[in-house]
């Protein structure tokens, strides 16, 4: 398994380039396509006197909206650079709803990481929860500044389910290429056996694999993050587990804290 075509969230935030640089880089890697998105709803005229005056604001709405989407193409073809096969694809509609239908032909969708202390990526950024939760493929989660992804020594916070089990299948592409792998269960002793089951499996892959029972002193996020920065690594790989309530998706508290946190970047699948 490989991947065929990464699609990248574009927009117009100070971490933008880097992302997608990152991503047309792995689009080297694996000989794939790259495909960039950006989207932005069409603002509803407001306080028109008349008809007239109605089709006018609709005009210059429009008009502002296409070059918001033309400055992310520009910034999307600049990064992306001009040796590797891209596609573009921009509507009139919400960024998150545009990338998640986008994410349809996709084997992978690259999004930036949402935390309170992230910069803001203006109106045509998404935030990875709902896109984790929706689009259906696996999501890589990248932190701001950092612009390359080696994947040399992975973490894969293990929790026996098929959000898990989707994440680790979906990292594949990445394990194969990997120094080390190592997968972290967090909690009682009876979990270690699946993680032991899980590390088999990848060495069946040729994965340089070792299992870890990390002890709950803090955060069970925490723990993940501090084991993955002790072992030096570069991408951490996990399920997401979240639902909705109220049109609004609740994650589980490790979810969340990789979501908001994480220094490196995370492969997530839900």
């Amino acid at each position: 398994m490989d991947y065929a075509n990464i699609l990248v969230s574009a927009d117009l935030g100070d971490a933008a380039p880097d992302r997608i640089r990152l991503a047309a880089g792995l689009v080297r890697r694996f000989e794939a396509t790259l495909t960039g998105a950006a989207a932005h709803k069409m603002r509803t005229p407001i306080l028109v006197r008349d008809i007239y005056d109605a089709v006018e604001q609709e005009k210059r709405n429009e008009a502002q909206v296409r070059e918001l989407l033309e400055q992310a193409r520009a910034l999307f073809e600049r990064s992306a650079g001009d040796d590797i096969r891209t596609e573009w694809y921009a509507a009139f509609a919400g960024p998150t709803t545009h990338l998640v239908e986008q994410a349809r032909t996709a084997d992978l969708v690259v999004v930036g990481r949402r935390g309170s202390e992230d910069e803001d990526p203006g109106p045509l950024g998404v935030s990875p929860g709902p896109v984790l939760m929706e689009a259906g493929r696996p999501v890589l989660v990248v932190p701001p500044r950092i612009v390359h992804l080696k994947a040399a020594r992975i973490v894969v916070a293990w929790k026996d389910g098929p959000e898990a089990r989707r994440a680790v299948t979906a990292a594949l592409p990445f394990i194969h290429g990997a120094d080390q792998v190592f997968v972290a269960t967090v909690g009682a002793d009876a979990l270690h056996e699946g993680a032991e089951a899980v590390a088999g499996h990848l060495a069946r892959h040729g994965a340089h694999v070792t299992t870890h029972l990390l002890r709950v002193v803090g955060a069970e996020g925490r723990e993940i993050l501090d084991f993955a920065m002790r072992q030096d690594a570069d991408l951490i790989v996990m399920g997401a587990y979240g639902h909705s309530r109220l049109r609004e998706w609740v994650f589980g508290g490790v979810t969340r804290d990789l979501l908001g946190r994480s220094p490196v970047c995370c492969l997530m699948s839900h």
